[in-house]
């Protein structure tokens, strides 16, 4: 029977699996996958919000301006287009900060062969 004053190997690795699992915890914790998920939230809430404001406007055109279609038409043409510009730039930007996050991609030695 081990003394009170005598360290344990068993606690003490214990002690070192459960810091090793908490470091492995806090790394997956880090956000990257919640980071995409709110990424492709957002894309999608531009691209819908986009459309379905264009619509409300040109709905408003039609119902306060001209009596035909042409305002709806008109708005969800114009929402659609900018909806997409929208998330087409933010998605770019999103892949500039990635790569920026990333750093150098390793280069390539050159084939001094080449015929």
């Amino acid at each position: 029977m081990p003394r009170k004053d005598e360290p344990n190997a068993e606690a003490e690795s214990l002690d070192r699996r459960i810091a090793a699992a908490e470091a492995a915890q806090a790394r997956n914790e880090s956000g990257d996958s919640h980071q995409a998920m709110a990424q492709g939230y957002r894309f999608l809430g531009e691209v819908v919000g986009g459309v379905l404001m264009g619509a409300g406007l040109g709905w408003l055109a039609d119902r306060f301006i001209t009596p035909a279609p042409l305002g709806l038409v008109f708005g969800l043409l114009a929402g659609s287009a900018l909806s997409i510009f929208v998330a087409v730039r933010t998605a770019a930007r999103n892949t500039q900060d990635a790569m920026a996050k990333a750093g150098p991609l390793p280069s390539v030695p050159d084939d001094e062969d080449e015929d």
